[in-house]
């Protein structure tokens, strides 16, 4: 079975590493991507079944990046969970038409079974 493709856009870096290197370790394909004024592009060179995305970001934040991807008919249908230490990330993650939110600080166990939930649908 062809491993699945999951990109993280993220700035910080030790986040990432992290989340790369936990979920290369459940078989995932990971791509990372630091500057989310990149993400679009990165989206569309690589095609990843999901997408984990942090809300707030230096540049173009979490928010106006799903804005985009949801409007952008290549990558509408992208499932996007939502990463946030905010209180009312979840609220805002249902808003922008997420497919699920994560709190930070998270646990790398939720994070993986909220992915594969996703992605059997």
């Amino acid at each position: 079975m062809e491993r699945r493709k999951i990109m993280i856009c993220d700035d910080d870096q030790g986040i990432v590493e992290m989340l790369e290197l936990f979920l290369e370790l459940e078989g995932f394909n990971v791509i990372c991507e630091i500057n989310s004024t990149n993400l679009i592009k990165q989206l569309m060179t690589h095609r990843p079944d999901i997408l984990l995305l942090d809300l707030w970001m230096p540049l173009l934040s979490g928010d106006q990046v799903l804005k985009i991807i949801r409007n952008t008919p290549e990558v509408k249908d992208l499932p996007v969970v939502i990463l946030s230490a905010s209180v009312d990330g979840a609220a805002i993650a249902d808003d922008l038409g997420a497919n699920g939110f994560i709190a930070k600080p998270f646990d790398l166990v939720d994070i993986t079974s909220k992915i594969n939930t996703i992605l059997s649908h």
